[in-house]
């Protein structure tokens, strides 16, 4: 199973992108903006159905890049089904691959979550994280909040360091200024 490229190129993009399978999969070339960087996810394909639009990181362009080279040509979803339409789901290469990573457990959907945690446990506010996850609430990214914690321990400790003189050699302690 794990040689369906497709499918894993699937899940490299869940990954990459934070999208929900059902929008992924429904992805259709013309919603893509290799160039400009921009998915377009029509409203007929999102949780809220409203159009939401994603910037693409480096690596995801990359990879839509390369699919798209070996895409048919006038193929009209990024993820085509054998007889027509869009491929409805990639679950038993997620379950090989899973299975594979010793990830007994993990479902395909908590990619999701890991991106949005990565981008928490980054720094990111919930806001920026919200709207790349295409979140129509600010309560529903909330979830990730406690992951700043780690971000918010390592800022408190440098200032601490700084403010105590132990600072490590990469920072510049802070001189008093003599008034003139």
């Amino acid at each position: 199973m794990l040689s369906d490229v497709a499918a894993a190129n699937a899940i490299r993009l869940l990954l990459l992108t934070g999208a929900r399978r059902g929008e992924l999969l429904a992805a259709q070339w013309s919603d893509v903006d290799l160039e400009a960087g921009i998915w377009t996810k029509p409203g007929a394909t999102t949780k809220q159905r409203t159009e939401h639009r994603v910037p693409l990181s480096a690596a995801a362009r990359t990879l839509l890049a390369k699919m798209r080279s070996q895409a048919d040509d006038g193929a009209e979803y990024v993820f085509p089904a054998r007889g027509g339409g869009h491929r409805p789901h990639v679950n038993a290469v997620w379950i090989a691959a899973r299975k594979a990573a010793k990830l007994n457990g993990v479902r395909l959907h908590d990619l999701r979550h890991t991106y949005a945690s990565v981008l928490a446990s980054a720094g990111l506010s919930l806001p920026v994280i919200g709207a790349l996850l295409g979140h129509a609430t600010p309560i529903t990214t909330h979830r990730y909040s406690h992951l700043f914690d780690d971000p918010l321990r390592a800022a408190t400790e440098r200032a601490s360091a700084i403010l105590t003189g132990k600072a490590p050699a990469d920072i510049v302690p802070l001189e008093r200024r003599r008034r003139r």
